[in-house]
């Protein structure tokens, strides 16, 4: 076998695969998450894993609000992503390494990655087009909200997210 053989060989392995990928997420929900200056876009298809609430001393640093929405999917669900990132990594209360990803222009954080969410990504939800989106099932750090904050039917969940 030649090298001329091998590299198109692997040419169409890399498309096959490709295909197979954009087969998989047709006739799926496709969300668009998009920053404030709209110069970062990210397409995702398929639905989260899980929508979570967290009130930690950091996600209120990260929105500037008294919890994050965020919504957590699949590395593998973006299908599309354009315009320019940067991305910090910080270390969380458990110790583990948490990286928002972030537009170069306007500084939103439209994802982040976290150590222990492996092969997967929690979106802000915000950043997301339309209102639709479900509720969070938990909130992260309950006791570490703000005394004012309720929201009901939100279960809440002491430990760190998984």
């Amino acid at each position: 076998m030649t090298i001329l053989h091998l590299s198109r060989r692997c040419f169409e392995i890399v498309r096959a695969l490709k295909t197979a990928s954009q087969r998989m997420h047709d006739g799926e929900t496709r969300r668009t998450a998009t920053c404030s200056c709209r110069g970062l876009k990210v397409v995702l298809a398929g639905e989260p894993r899980r929508v979570y609430a967290c009130s930690c001393v950091e996600c209120q640093r990260c929105t500037g609000a008294a919890f994050s929405y965020r919504a957590i999917y699949a590395d593998s669900a973006i299908v599309e992503q354009k315009g320019d990132t940067r991305s910090w990594r910080r270390t969380g209360s458990s110790g583990q390494w948490l990286e928002q990803t972030f537009c170069t222009t306007c500084g939103s954080v439209v994802f982040m990655r976290a150590e222990g969410l492996r092969d997967a990504l929690s979106v802000s939800v915000g950043c997301l087009e339309g209102q639709a989106f479900p509720a969070p099932m938990v909130l992260h750090w309950p006791n570490r909200k703000h005394s004012w904050l309720c929201l009901e039917g939100i279960a809440e969940n002491a430990a760190p997210i998984p």
